[in-house]
């Protein structure tokens, strides 16, 4: 299969998502007034889901073995837990989780992967309902104590974490099936843009009725804490759509001379997440604090403007490091240590 440039540049969009998300908790800055906000509010736990569906629709179409699969999760594992050190919201150390997971579904049918997504969310609203969910966090901090302890550790992967296995390994396997579609045919990129949109409004109205439900109210919601059955339809049809669309409008903004080169630069970006991931948290938000701009020191609109100049910068990076390099620094050494290929 030709290389479907949409892929890397909803990577890309995600990552811009997840930035303006984690620069303002890092930032502490809360709702106000203003487009930048509106934006940043509805991309909580949106673009991390779109992100983790982009891993399944790459595990589908890079048909790596099990043992690499292995080995990558491992490192991403590695990186993840020294990430937590600094910044305890870390995706990485559940993306790894996941791929561990996916090791089982890869030789599944389609319909195994799907019957996969339904029971990791259908396991993860019987422990929300049944387990303390809120054990470990102080809500008026978004801090979570004994993380570092076994049953903290375990707790927090698993089932009340910021991203936890049950249920958003869900997403992953939503990826991987979505991977096997023909992504390339206009058809089924209308049809996933249609499809997204209309599942993505049917579970926010489904949700503005059940929240009122005095039993399963608190788990009706479409916010991605806790991340219960109306929240991943929604994060996971909002993926679906937003990838459809970068499908399909992709070719005709690349057949247009003047946004060619923006787009290569999101593309190459795109190919580079590992590394924007890792840099923004060590780069972005250490510079923010080296600045003495974290703690509430920012507004929101200012916060914003930030991130996407972050964005922007980091596009540039990967745009200049292309013409030198083909992968990113933390893609390469990923591959050099679990693969043994440069």
């Amino acid at each position: 299969m030709n290389r479907l440039h949409g892929i890397d540049i909803a990577r890309y969009a995600a990552f811009v998502g997840m930035v303006l998300v984690n620069f303002r908790l890092a930032a502490e800055v809360g709702s106000g007034p203003g487009i930048g906000t509106l934006i940043t509010d509805n991309l909580e736990g949106r673009a991390a889901a779109l992100f983790v569906v982009l891993a399944g629709v790459g595990a589908s179409l890079g048909r790596a073995a099990w043992h690499v699969t292995l080995r990558r999760a491992t490192f991403l594992f590695v990186i993840g837990m020294m990430n937590m050190v600094i910044f305890d919201a870390d995706i990485l150390h559940f993306y790894a989780l996941y791929f561990v997971v996916a090791i089982g579904f890869m030789s599944r049918s389609n319909r195994g992967l799907l019957v996969g997504v339904a029971g990791f969310i259908a396991i993860a609203l019987a422990a929300q309902l049944w387990l303390d969910f809120d054990r470990g966090w102080n809500w008026d901090t978004l801090s979570y104590t004994g993380f570092w302890t076994i049953e903290g550790f375990l707790r927090h992967s698993l089932y009340n974490g910021w991203h936890p296995v049950f249920p958003w390994v869900s997403f992953l396997l939503w990826g991987m099936w979505l991977g096997r579609q023909s992504l390339g045919k206009p058809l089924v990129q209308i049809l996933m843009i249609l499809g997204g949109a209309l599942v993505a409004v049917a579970a926010h109205l489904a949700s503005s009725v059940l929240i009122h439900d005095p039993e399963i109210g608190a788990l009706m919601t479409t916010e991605p804490i806790p991340a219960g059955p109306l929240y991943m339809l929604a994060g996971g049809a909002t993926a679906t759509s937003a990838l459809g669309a970068f499908l399909l409008i992709t070719p005709a903004l690349l057949a247009l001379p003047l946004v060619r080169r923006l787009c290569d630069a999101m593309i190459v970006a795109g190919r580079q997440t590992l590394t924007h991931y890792v840099a923004h948290i060590l780069i972005g938000m250490g510079t923010l604090e080296a600045m003495g701009l974290l703690g509430g020191a920012l507004g929101p609109a200012q916060i914003f403007w930030i991130s996407l100049g972050y964005c922007a910068f980091a596009a540039l990076f990967s745009w200049l490091w292309s013409h030198k390099f083909k992968r990113g620094p933390l893609e390469a050494a990923m591959r050099l240590i679990t693969e043994g290929k440069t």
